[in-house]
């Protein structure tokens, strides 16, 4: 049903940064070179060149992060382990907490330093920690992005420091922090910390993504900035439902990355909204042949929120099929049926509808005495 409705919307939206649905108001002024609004499954809504290839800074760390806690939800990590710094991971420049060889950490507290302080130290560390060795962490990371459909990205490093080669997309960019988010929604734990310290209170943190206090229902994500890189953000933010990923990519000034991105979200709550589709009237039983019930009631299968332009809410169009009826036996969850729900004649979703119950199939005396009994009532 998603491809579906990714089908749709692609049908609706016009090229760049253009208006995509009827009613909706002018698209934002982009100052960036490189820019994306994007679902948290992943769908373009808004684009700006978000295909060419860039240097992401920081932002690399969220795919750092992304393994980190695929890691811990599939048991191969915990929170609580001890990871040790390597002098290799110390000797690291930019943003960091200043580990030294030999300096013992939590996952977690290592964690938390790259989330909110963006420590390229502690990123080095957790990716040794996980993998043996910063290039076996980046041969991980790298099989990461190409499973998500990272096509523009390459990377070389676990943190985002300018290196030759390494490189991505504000849409991968996209498609990276809506797996983070979507997979493991326990990182906006850390992301959205404010001020924190480690080493047992005796060394700071600030959040790096000052968004955190400036826009509303803000989720995340990440910032970066190199020279070259410019100034970059993963913006995360959700309101009523509607989470939403506005990537900035090569801004001049932290304050037109903030414009840029806080625009995005802007447009895509104004013109989008999070629906859960279901059917304008009760779903009908379905008569079963030969069935221990003579009919099983309905219900749609899915009623997971989709992301449709708030200008079609109105305007659709709801069809239900249903099969006339059922061959005992009928198994719960069977599919009986679907919701056909269109736009100016488009197809925007189906929605399978399911049998709620179960029907056993009749034995032969079963058959035999319900037959009589039909009969005995006819006289």
């Amino acid at each position: 049903m998603k491809k579906i409705v990714a089908a749709a919307l692609c049908a609706a939206l016009a090229a760049g940064m253009a208006v995509p649905c009827r009613g909706a108001a002018d698209s934002p002024e982009i100052a960036a070179p490189s820019a994306v609004l994007m679902t948290l499954e992943g769908d373009v809504l808004l684009e700006k060149d978000a295909r060419a290839k860039r240097e992401p800074a920081s932002v690399t760390k969220v795919m750092t992060m992304l393994l980190v806690c695929e890691a811990v939800d599939e048991g191969r990590l915990s929170l609580s382990d001890t990871v040790t710094a390597s002098a290799h991971a110390a000797a690291m420049g930019g943003s960091q907490i200043w580990l030294e060889e030999g300096e013992r950490m939590t996952v977690e507290e290592m964690l938390k330093c790259v989330a909110v302080a963006s420590a390229n130290d502690c990123a080095v560390a957790l990716g040794e920690h996980l993998a043996g060795s910063e290039e076996s962490f980046v041969a991980l990371m790298n099989q990461k992005a190409q499973a998500l459909g990272m096509e523009d990205t390459h990377f070389v490093n676990a943190c985002g420091l300018t290196a030759e080669g390494h490189l991505t997309s504000a849409r991968d960019v996209g498609l990276m922090s809506a797996a983070l988010l979507r997979e493991h929604p326990w990182i906006s734990d850390y992301s959205l910390i404010w001020q924190d310290t480690v080493r047992d209170g005796a060394f700071g943190l600030d959040n790096t993504n000052k968004m955190i206090r400036s826009y509303p229902g803000l989720t995340g994500l990440k910032t970066g900035f190199t020279s070259s890189a410019g100034y970059c953000i993963s913006a995360s933010a959700q309101r009523e439902g509607l989470q939403l990923i506005a990537v900035i990519l090569g801004s001049e000034t932290k304050e037109s990355r903030t414009a840029d991105a806080t625009g995005l979200l802007n447009w895509g709550f104004a013109n989008y909204a999070a629906v859960t589709l279901g059917a304008d009237q009760p779903l009908e039983p379905v008569p079963v042949t030969l069935g221990d019930r003579e009919r099983v009631e309905c219900r749609l299968e899915e009623e997971t929120p989709l992301t449709l332009p708030r200008a079609w809410l109105n305007e659709l169009n709801k069809e239900i099929e249903l099969t006339p009826s059922l061959a005992a036996p009928v198994e719960e969850g069977q599919r009986v049926g679907t919701l056909r729900i269109t736009h100016g004649g488009a197809l925007v979703a189906e929605i399978p509808i399911t049998a709620a119950q179960s029907a056993a199939r009749l034995t032969l005396w079963q058959i035999f005495f319900r037959t009589m009994r039909a009969v005995a009532m006819k006289f």
